[in-house]
């Protein structure tokens, strides 16, 4: 049974990378006059990857609470590229904060570029966090859900990991709705390797915090719930922490 979950996997994962360079090649013509169209393939794609996902792993998707439909900041636990792509599935334009080294990743650069993804570097904090805030303010007059991940990286579960002031001080730039999100999918579908796991992966939007509110408040509620329900979520999937 494990060595077919393997092969399994192993096909799943072959063709969601194949499937995302049909999708980017079909939609190309419309994404590159309409952000309309980049949008139509990203989702189509996410889409097409949550359904082989529960035919070929038997992993099932549910997103619960209500994403943001205007403009807003999302805050979300990350810990595997599931959660980017059921978040981004959620909401109608999604942009993310992502590392810069990714916008030069084949077709999933070039439509992150296009929709308007803000690029960080992971070197100097007081530039990085600088340049992200000016990229941030260029990118305003397009309006969507701009996606942040407050740990800055992916964080398996049961693993500790630093919520960093860089949500704090969009949230105060912004002067948004700020949107939670907890997660259990590093449950199922792993940081690093091949095998995904049967089951229920769940992301889930958590109450809004309202702009206004001073930033170092902000963060320590957001990293309190964010890993309250995280946890919780996790635990409903069966996880135990070591």
């Amino acid at each position: 049974m494990i060595a077919l979950r393997w092969v399994l996997s192993l096909v799943f994962v072959v063709q969601m990378y194949l499937a995302m360079a049909v999708f980017a090649f079909a939609f190309a013509p419309w994404a590159l006059f309409s952000r309309k169209g980049a949008y139509a393939a990203m989702h189509g794609y996410c889409r097409w990857v949550i359904f082989t996902l529960r035919i070929l792993c038997g992993l099932r998707c549910e997103v619960r609470g209500t994403p943001p439909k205007a403009e807003a900041l999302i805050a979300a636990k990350h810990q595997s590229f599931l959660d980017i792509m059921m978040i981004f599935h959620a909401v109608p334009a999604g942009k993310f904060v992502m590392k810069a080294e990714l916008m030069y990743a084949p077709f999933l650069g070039q439509y992150a570029k296009r929709i308007g993804c803000v690029p960080v570097n992971r070197g100097k904090r007081g530039a990085a966090i600088a340049k992200m805030k000016a990229d941030v303010a260029a990118g305003a007059a397009e309006p969507g859900q701009l996606i942040i991940y407050p740990q800055g990286t992916r964080v398996a579960p049961g693993v500790k990991a630093p919520y960093k002031v860089g949500t704090g001080l969009l949230y105060e730039q912004l002067g948004q709705t700020l949107y939670p999100v907890a997660t259990n999918v590093g449950v199922f579908w792993p940081k690093r390797g091949i095998l995904r796991k049967p089951g229920l992966a769940v992301v889930e939007f958590l109450t809004p915090i309202p702009p206004g509110l001073p930033p170092a408040e902000v963060m320590a509620r957001l990293e309190a719930e964010i890993e309250t329900h995280s946890n919780r979520l996790m635990a409903e999937a069966g996880f135990k922490a070591r």
